[in-house]
């Protein structure tokens, strides 16, 4: 039987080969939600999706585009924003 916290479906059930050659059950914590633009909800391009200490492996460049407001607002919107800027 597992341990309590492990009976949870929040954990995922992987089947690992350990090196003896025998198949246990092994829980991972699932993966978080993609990230969603801040003004229309559309998926953001180039933001990895990972548990914090995976993505703090990362270098800064992969962890967000390199532009204003990167990871934060689409490009579609970013543009916009621009435009909105400039006409003021």
């Amino acid at each position: 039987m597992p341990e309590n916290r492990f009976r949870s479906r929040s954990y995922k059930r992987v089947n690992k080969t350990t090196p003896g050659g025998e198949t246990v059950l092994r829980y991972k914590k699932k993966k978080p939600s993609k990230h969603v633009c801040a003004e229309c909800g559309a998926v953001l391009h180039g933001v990895p999706r990972g548990r914090p200490y995976e993505i703090n492996k990362l270098a800064k460049s992969q962890k967000r585009p390199n532009r204003p407001y990167g990871g934060y607002l689409c490009s579609e919107c970013a543009r916009k924003h621009f435009k909105e800027e400039a006409r003021k």
